[in-house]
């Protein structure tokens, strides 16, 4: 009788090792793993150096918003020289989506591929201030796209909705 005892005993004390073990585990996810859902709240950066060297060093009318409520939040900014004269400029709208602005004097096909991240160019344009955009749609942005710039094609693509892409459009000058 003794020996049946003794696995009784062991077995319990496995199960109630195991019990505390599964509770210390349930307490250190709960308070030391972040749990926020939220997107992180990205920085604002000023973009008027990078956008005064590119107008300089490029031969095409560089585009940037002006006029955009604060509530749009500029964050990165980029301008490559060279064979193909990029400048990027992203921006987190007022519901936390993405927009950015690409420009380049690559081959317009290519380019548009990798602004929309797989995008087609549709039939649709639309008539944004004095400019005509043609929609892009099926990748993993959504874009508009403006050929007429001279010496290289602008992109406004992003998570946002049209109607925010054209409100970027609309804000954008060409200097």
């Amino acid at each position: 009788m003794a020996g049946s005892n003794g696995k009784q005993k062991t077995a319990r004390d496995m199960i109630l090792s195991l019990a505390l073990i599964g509770i210390a585990a349930a307490v250190v996810y709960f308070l030391t793993i972040p749990h926020d859902d939220h997107a992180p709240d990205l920085k604002r950066v000023d973009y008027r150096v990078e956008l005064l060297t590119a107008r300089r060093a490029v031969s095409y009318p560089v585009a940037a918003p002006e006029g955009l409520p604060s509530t749009w939040k500029a964050t990165s900014v980029r301008f490559q020289g060279g064979d193909s004269d990029r400048w990027h400029l992203g921006f987190q709208t007022p519901d936390g989506q993405y927009v950015q602005v690409e420009q380049s004097t690559q081959r317009p096909a290519d380019f548009i591929d990798e602004a929309s991240q797989g995008g087609s160019v549709t039939k649709q344009t639309e008539k944004i201030g004095d400019r005509a955009w043609t929609r892009c749609t099926g990748g993993r942005y959504d874009a508009l796209v403006l050929r007429d710039t001279p010496g290289s094609t602008t992109v406004v693509a992003g998570t946002a909705s049209f109607a925010e892409l054209t409100k970027m459009a609309a804000a954008l000058k060409m200097q």
